[in-house]
């Protein structure tokens, strides 16, 4: 594998309907709800070097883009994905590692959030200095619960009036000193259930 990350910029822009469809079919094959989104939109953040990209050669291998609300007081980080050939040899804690950094060097006082029905992206965030939250300490920008519309579980999130739906609110305060330790949590609640979580045998090949 000679896979490098890049930060997006216009000449990566012909990977957006690919991405889009990464995303998508990962999405069905995980059997969760998430939300959509279009190659154009993929194509502006890519442009505003708001993403960053994995490619073996010119194969695309992960991708994973950057949202702001709130005037800008709230990062998300969103869309991280892998090609299935390339899962389970680290790579996307590599994204993730090199979103976040962009996110902070970007947006170096805002807060990062991520809302997940995964249980990795929970371990690879809590081990960046994020914490389980209820979703009103999240944004509560319509821009983003928009957002969620496309997701098969948005009939859940409405019946709850917009507090809590599948997935776990995770959040990164930069100005919060706890959030520059590494978090026990991964080790203590997400790793244990990851490794007793049996395989999905409907995808299995």
């Amino acid at each position: 594998m000679n896979v490098e990350i890049h930060i997006a910029n216009s000449s990566f822009v012909s990977y957006s309907q690919e991405i889009c469809d990464l995303i998508y079919e990962s999405a069905q094959a995980r059997g969760t709800g998430i939300a959509k989104r279009s190659a154009e939109y993929i194509s502006e953040k890519i442009e505003a070097g708001k993403a960053v990209i994995a490619l073996d050669g010119d194969k695309l291998v992960g991708f994973s883009y950057i949202e702001t609300f709130s005037h800008q007081r709230f990062v998300a980080n969103s869309g991280l994905v892998v090609h299935p050939d390339y899962r389970n040899q680290g790579l996307a804690k590599k994204i993730k590692r090199k979103i976040f950094d962009l996110s902070r060097k970007l947006y170096p006082n805002a807060k990062i959030f991520s809302i997940t029905t995964g249980l990795a992206v929970m371990k690879m965030n809590t081990e960046l200095g994020f914490k389980p939250v209820t979703f009103s300490e999240l944004t509560d920008d319509e821009e983003f619960w928009n957002g969620c519309k496309g997701c098969r579980n948005y009939d859940i999130l409405q019946r709850n009036s917009f507090k809590m739906c599948l997935c776990t609110g995770l959040l990164y305060d930069p100005k919060d000193p706890a959030a520059q330790k590494p978090s026990t949590f991964a080790k203590k609640v997400v790793k244990p259930v990851i490794k007793t979580r049996k395989p999905n045998k409907l995808y299995k090949k």
